[in-house]
């Protein structure tokens, strides 16, 4: 774990140090460059993140951390009430930010946590350069004149079975999620990652997310926002892409030439270079 008190940060020593240990903050990199912020999906840490932020440690400055539950955070700040929205994750992220004193900063979110930013930018926009959004969803379940990608039953049966064996769980979901069958040891990593979360958290966490309602918020977003989509994912299908890019002013959509819901994994060469030409 790296962290570092920056010089007019807002906050006490005490209280910055606890806020990036409660995240399992890590930062390295150009202290004076621009910030480039990398957030986790659900179920995962910010070591999914580790083939592709360290490629922008020469030029900025690059920061990862993990969600209370996950990775290296302090499981004993999972607070039910706090996390019961996403608007909970939002804080922790603009506590982050504030205890390390980024501005301009480029968000970069992978599913739940491309949501998580979106609502830190509405919330703080004038902190936020960019958003960069990979496999995001607003809305998880089908309604009408919408396509989320699953309906009702599929999620309450996803929820109990997750509920039931959280990490028999894991292990059956991460080949459907990683897709890229040929290379086994990806779902391998990401069913060890998900079974790695806190039992309680990763249950809860679950069904704050695929039962969330983010949609209102897009017409909010400002903050120039880059959506990259893969072409077959389980998690965000093509039509959900399309509904963020016709629902953010501005924003643009990548569909990118892979499979899965982890690009970042199975191909992170495609992902850095995307989010180098955004930048």
């Amino acid at each position: 774990m790296t962290f570092t008190q920056p010089a007019g940060a807002n906050l006490p020593e005490s209280a910055t140090v606890d806020v990036l240990t409660r995240n399992g903050v890590t930062v390295l990199g150009d202290p004076a460059g621009q910030p480039v912020v990398f957030g986790p999906g659900y179920g995962t840490s910010q070591n999914m993140w580790r083939l592709v932020a360290p490629q922008f440690a020469d030029e900025r400055r690059v920061v990862r951390f993990d969600h209370v539950g996950s990775g290296d955070s302090d499981v004993s700040a999972y607070d039910r009430r706090k996390y019961d929205s996403l608007r909970g994750y939002a804080a922790d992220l603009l506590e982050i930010l504030r205890a390390l004193d980024l501005h301009d900063v480029v968000f970069v979110g992978h599913s739940v946590s491309a949501m998580i930013g979106a609502l830190a930018a509405v919330e703080e926009p004038e902190r936020f350069a960019r958003l960069i959004m990979l496999g995001p969803s607003p809305r998880y379940l089908n309604d009408e004149g919408y396509l989320g990608g699953f309906e009702r039953a599929d999620v309450d049966a996803l929820l109990d079975a997750l509920e039931v064996n959280h990490v028999s769980w894991a292990a059956e979901m991460a080949p459907a999620l990683m897709k890229n069958a040929d290379r086994p040891e990806l779902a391998a990593e990401l069913a060890e990652s998900m079974a790695r979360t806190n039992t309680m958290v990763a249950q809860h966490f679950a069904r704050v997310t695929f039962l969330s309602d983010w949609r209102r918020l897009l017409k909010n977003i400002t903050t120039p926002t880059l959506i990259l989509q893969s072409s077959d994912d389980l998690i965000a299908p093509l039509e959900v892409g399309a509904y963020l890019h016709e629902h953010i002013v501005g924003s643009e959509l990548v569909v990118l030439n892979a499979a899965g819901h982890y690009a970042h994994l199975s191909d992170p060469g495609e992902i850095e270079r995307q989010i180098r030409r955004f930048l």
